[in-house]
């Protein structure tokens, strides 16, 4: 019998270079909302579509929902710099390094170290323009080979130096934050010099990708060849497929695609006890526990994950977006519910209750006469024809990708599943914008916290049963404790289901609260963040659904996990790292 050769390979050319990106917020410095010469809000750059558009609503309606006024000009203007503490410097490990590495590609530069010692927590960001930090890492390192992460594990070993991976710096949950009860010195393992995809193989439909590139830079390459990966968290542009694995993710077109776990077939990686090595990346295996496994979700605790062979896709035939009103919440989340049980789902569904409906309204660009007319007339229709009720209803978010044949017979099942539910259709326009403003939106909280408005988002999983009780207690529970602290004003509590499950959803929270006159507001913020943990869990929800744990949500670990299991996590990290070389600290 004769026996086929290996499927061809195609090799990708490296990505484009990265754009420069903010060091004390979100996103590329080339974008961000800020107050114009005339007072008004505007977004700035070219590369979302609500860039360079003006934006007159945003600071009425947030003034509307919060009951205090929001003055364009009165700013918290951010400290500069900020301190960034001293280095605690190991000359044998870096004398080596140091030897070893270009010197481009070693950094004990100050203001790079603070940006490598934390991620995008509100606390993060405070910090990183009004607060300190009490410990970054003292040094910054670029590994770009498996060769370099092998030499700069065994060296920290050998040396006691604490090794932290970086990625893309987007986690929101201190994963980042240095242990300030660390004595030795700490080196920041920034993975984003390896960001190749290094083959596609389009027989099999896999691709190995090395860990530090982006999603961005992943889409960009396998684009150039008709293929794409899917994986599409809110962070897609500046987190890597190392942060995805370390922190269990998920991206909004699961339902087609796959969460991370889904769609990793074999993972390379490098731990203090030696190296996990890339095996063929076989549809499936039964092999007991496999070590690689232990990854996704590790946090940077157990190994650096350097590459990975995951599932690729040909890039759809047809991608098309959609959107619904429902006059109530509870009509939306019923919808979401017979659609999951349909077998017909999107790429992507999205369920934003009133508040967040609201918020996305208030985004929409300034309009020429004849549109702003138009949106009247289409108000006047929804609320005045229709009968919906401006403080009730809520909107739906579709994206359908796939063959034509697949689209179609989505978009039918979907619209008639909606009419059963009482929607109606808003058009591909507004379902577009809905999805596309998830990109640009994530700049809105750095921009607001200069106006004196903390804000933060957290998720968690739940079941179909328990979905609605948890958004109803969560809120109820944010306002108790806003008012029993006698903050000013009222809180900002919404919510919108993002990813749909046999057995239940994902809830994304978005919380805020006007600080000005606060004492300590990022501690307070704090406070009330726990307080809507402590109630998820109450509620039957999960600790997390795709942000990860990191040190924030650490002290729950007790309440998810029984004490046995916390103890068999321990002995896991003693006996894959038993030095503590990877000394993140993270859950």
């Amino acid at each position: 019998m004769g026996h086929e050769s290996p499927s061809p390979r195609i090799f990708p050319d490296p990505p484009q270079p990265p754009a420069e990106e903010r060091r004390d917020g979100w996103g590329f410095r080339d974008s961000g909302f800020r107050i114009d010469a005339e007072g008004r809000v505007e977004f700035t750059g070219s590369r979302y579509p609500i860039s360079g558009k003006k934006i007159p609503g945003l600071l009425p309606w947030a003034e509307g929902i919060l009951g205090l006024p929001l003055d364009p000009r009165d700013r918290n203007a951010p400290r500069a710099p900020t301190p960034v503490p001293p280095r605690v410097a190991n000359e044998p490990f870096e004398r080596e390094v140091r030897a070893k590495l270009p010197a481009e590609r070693v950094s004990d530069d100050p203001r790079v170290r603070l940006r490598h010692g934390h991620g995008h927590t509100q606390e993060d960001v405070w910090d990183a323009r009004w607060g300190a930090f009490a410990r970054v890492p003292d040094l910054v390192v670029w590994p770009a080979t498996e060769d370099d992460v092998r030499f700069l594990v065994a060296l920290a070993r050998r040396e006691r130096v604490c090794l932290v991976p970086y990625g893309g710096g987007t986690n929101v949950t201190d994963a980042l934050r240095c242990r300030a009860e660390e004595k030795r010195a700490i080196v920041s393992v920034d993975l984003r010099r390896m960001n190749r995809v290094r083959w596609i193989d389009p027989q099999n439909g896999t691709a190995c990708i090395e860990a530090g590139a982006t999603g961005l830079e992943i889409e960009e390459q396998l684009g150039r060849h008709g293929w794409t990966l899917g994986h599409e968290p809110d962070s897609a542009e500046l987190s890597t497929l190392g942060g995805w694995i370390a922190t269990h993710a998920s991206g909004m077109k699961k339902n087609r695609y796959g969460n991370i776990e889904d769609l990793v077939l074999s993972i390379s990686a490098v731990t203090p006890e030696g190296d996990l090595l890339e095996r063929a990346a076989l549809p499936r295996e039964s092999v007991g526990g496999d070590p690689a496994r232990w990854l996704i979700g590790s946090e940077g605790r157990l190994g650096i994950a350097t590459s990975a062979v995951l599932r690729v896709f040909p890039r759809p035939e047809v991608r098309r977006f959609g959107s619904v009103l429902f006059r109530s919440f509870e009509a939306g989340f019923a919808f979401l519910h017979d659609v999951e049980r349909s077998g017909r789902k999107p790429a992507s569904v999205r369920l934003m209750d009133n508040l967040q409906f609201q918020f996305g309204q208030a985004l929409r660009p300034e309009k020429s006469r004849l549109a702003t007319w138009k949106s009247a007339l289409e108000r006047a229709f929804v609320l005045r024809v229709k009968g919906f009720d401006a403080s009730r209803m809520v909107a739906c978010t579709l994206l359908f990708e796939g063959s034509r044949e697949e689209v179609a017979a989505q978009q039918r099942a979907v619209n008639a599943l909606a009419r059963r539910h009482g929607g109606m259709a808003a058009g591909g326009e507004n379902g577009e914008r809905g999805y596309q403003l998830t990109f640009a939106i994530a700049y809105i909280r750095d921009f607001m916290l200069e106006h004196w408005v903390i804000a933060e988002s957290f998720e968690t999983s739940v079941p179909w049963s328990e979905a609605q009780a948890v958004c109803a207690n969560v809120k109820q529970r944010v306002f108790q404790e806003h008012a029993k602290r006698g903050l000013p004003g009222h809180p900002f509590i919404s919510v919108r289901v993002t990813q749909l499950y046999p057995t239940g959803v994902c809830l994304y929270f978005y919380l805020a609260f006007h600080y000005k006159g606060v004492e300590a507001p990022s501690a307070v913020f704090a406070e009330l963040e726990r307080a809507a943990r402590d109630e998820i869990l109450a509620s039957g929800g999960s600790l997390s659904h795709h942000h990860g744990i990191g040190k924030l949500r650490a002290p729950f670990l007790p309440r998810v996990f029984a004490p046995a299991a916390l103890e068999w996590r321990a002995r896991m990290k003693r006996a894959l790292d038993p030095d503590d070389v990877l000394g993140c600290g993270n859950g």
